[in-house]
């Protein structure tokens, strides 16, 4: 299977063989994700390992497993895996939602050998028809719901795919159609590939190693000896993410701090805002991880008495807007650290260290192994200040070592994504004076204007200020004469009556906080917009393919107004 890298390691309880190291006190070091399983079991069986809030739809009062429950859970089904001929070598895709079902097949997968696909259950044929032909999967677990859609696609690749109901797998699960690899179970053996999102061409399947799970559980602990905010305590945190699995913030940033440290990972079905408190308070979660838009959809809602009586110590995510970071800690009491990374990197800076940047899409510092700088087109590392792209790398003989293995089937854009022996990231920072690193925008998400770069993210910033606006995308459009337009949709908030005389008064509104060219020359007014499954704003699906939004109904020209102040 192209991309598929067969690699060593050892499972006494499930017969692969395991090379064990131990650390200079004697501890042993796990070498796969079921290994670091196996080890927080033998340490704190009756632990609580995954809870689920009540009120969901599979659940509803709720549930708990301990260490000790989720291996024999684990054990039982790695088992039948082995006895059907899955392991090394072999891929298999889980559509199994955010329930706790997916996180048994992950380490049973892991168990064996097998590298797993998560699936979005949002997917549609066509989407799910490249993910299941580009990664190669044999096998598909799927939710009883979609089974029969999986079936269809498999109907129509040149590869066999058996698609099975996850409710059934005990009972029958169909062999692999060639033998799994020799080999033995180690850090490097390939243990996942995680799809990016797309929006701008195909989806880049990212590989992923069990170095890669295991160094982002790992990175948590540096962090937290780093004198900031970030801190962990074994045992004893429970670490609440809303966030779907299909993706590594929840999948395994959410998930491997916990397991290496015997905490808890809390589940629940699906990000709700108004469920939100209940759910967290409930749990009694001590640390909350979110991305997009959920700070600010919390922000929205109207005071609650309960919204204090959490425990939380703190939360972390990318993406809140800096108009409502001081409120969001000072109405809720949770202190928001901002962090940044991506699938490819697999750690993250963080804006933990006191005094922080509040307000400023601060992204903090690179802890040591971790290096950053900030470079130009050129690939020369800029002053600081001076806006540019954020390239990074691991300490040391491999700077590779934990990121993803490379983008499977494409070895021409893994390599040149690490071009110079720096992973070249794709978004434009810049250093302050005070070593802290700020996010300007993702620089495919720039638009050229009149010989001037504008970051959207920039100017949706200062819009989420103005009061009659809940959402705003900024984007580029043709212009004639200007070469790129800004284009700005607007959710107007609630109370407020869309039209010209309101388009007017928000691009006033931005000329008074930016310069005039960064305004938006065109406005229109939506009912709402798309979103991902991290609650970001889908930019790509707000127009169909080729429309131009210049010339819908609606669409409010500007252009005039922009003017030299």
């Amino acid at each position: 299977m192209p991309g598929m890298r067969v690699a060593t390691a050892r499972h006494p309880l499930m017969c692969p063989i395991v090379n064990e190291r131990k650390d200079q006190e004697g501890a042993t070091l796990a070498e796969t994700v079921f290994e670091a399983l196996r080890e927080s079991v033998a340490a704190a069986p009756n632990n609580p390992f995954i809870c689920v809030p009540s009120g969901t739809s599979y659940a509803p009062d709720g549930l708990e497993w301990t260490y000790s429950e989720v291996m024999q859970r684990v054990s039982i089904l790695a088992d039948r895996y082995r006895q059907s001929g899955y392991g090394l070598g072999h891929r298999v895709a889980l559509l199994l939602e955010n329930r706790p079902d997916y996180f048994i097949h992950l380490l049973a997968l892991n168990a064996v050998g097998a590298s797993i696909v998560p699936v979005n259950p949002d997917h549609r044929h066509a989407e799910l028809q490249y993910q299941m032909s580009h990664s190669g999967a044999l096998l598909a677990v799927a939710l009883s719901q979609h089974v029969d859609r999986l079936k269809a696609v498999a109907a129509e690749l040149t590869h066999p795919l058996a698609v099975i109901d996850a409710d059934r797998i005990l009972e029958q699960m169909p062999s692999p159609p060639r033998k799994a690899a020799s080999g033995l179970l180690d850090r490097r053996t390939e243990a996942g590939v995680f799809y990016t999102s797309g929006t701008t061409g195909r989806p880049k399947g990212c590989l992923v190693t069990n170095d890669y799970w295991l160094s982002a559980g790992e990175w948590f602990f540096a962090l937290s000896k780093g004198g900031g905010r970030f801190s962990i305590e074994p045992g004893q945190d429970r670490l609440f993410n809303p966030m779907p699995v299909f993706h590594v913030h929840a999948g395994v940033v959410a998930m491997m701090p916990m397991l290496l440290s015997q905490g808890c990972v809390i589940r629940p079905e699906y990000f709700s805002a108004k469920r939100w408190w209940n759910e967290v308070i409930t749990t009694r979660a001590t640390i909350v991880h979110y991305i997009g838009a959920v700070p600010q959809a919390l922000v929205a809602l109207a005071p609650a008495p309960d919204e204090r009586e959490h425990r939380v110590r703190f939360g972390f995510g990318a993406g809140m807007e800096p108009a409502i970071h001081r409120k969001f800690e000072e109405r809720f009491g949770i202190p928001h650290l901002e962090v940044w990374g991506m699938t490819e990197v697999g750690r993250w800076t963080a804006n933990d260290v006191e005094p922080r940047p509040i307000g400023a899409r601060a992204i903090g510092r690179a802890l040591a192994p971790l290096e950053a700088k900030v470079i130009d087109e050129r690939d020369r590392e800029v002053a600081p200040g001076t806006e540019g792209e954020l390239v990074v790398r691991l300490a040391g003989n491999d700077p590779r070592k934990g990121f993803f293995a490379g983008y499977l089937s494409d070895d021409s854009s893994t390599e040149a994504g690490w071009r110079g022996g720096w992973w070249h990231s794709g978004d434009v920072v810049r250093q302050g004076d005070d070593g802290n690193i700020y996010f300007v925008d993702r620089r495919k998400n720039m638009i050229r204007r009149s010989g001037e770069n504008i970051a959207a993210t920039e100017v949706e910033t200062v819009l989420h200020g103005h009061h009659a606006v809940r959402q705003v995308a900024i984007m580029p459009v043709p212009d004639e004469k200007a070469g790129e337009e800004i284009f700005a949709c607007v959710v107007p908030a609630d109370d407020h009556r869309p039209g010209n005389g309101l388009a007017q008064d928000i691009a006033a509104y931005c000329r008074e906080q930016l310069a005039y060219y960064k305004a938006p020359g065109w406005v229109l007014f939506l009912d709402d917009m798309p979103v991902t499954a991290t609650q970001k704003i889908n930019k790509a699906k707000i127009f169909e393919a080729g429309v131009d939004p210049r010339a819908l109904p609606g669409a409010i020209d500007l252009r005039a107004m922009k003017k030299r102040q």
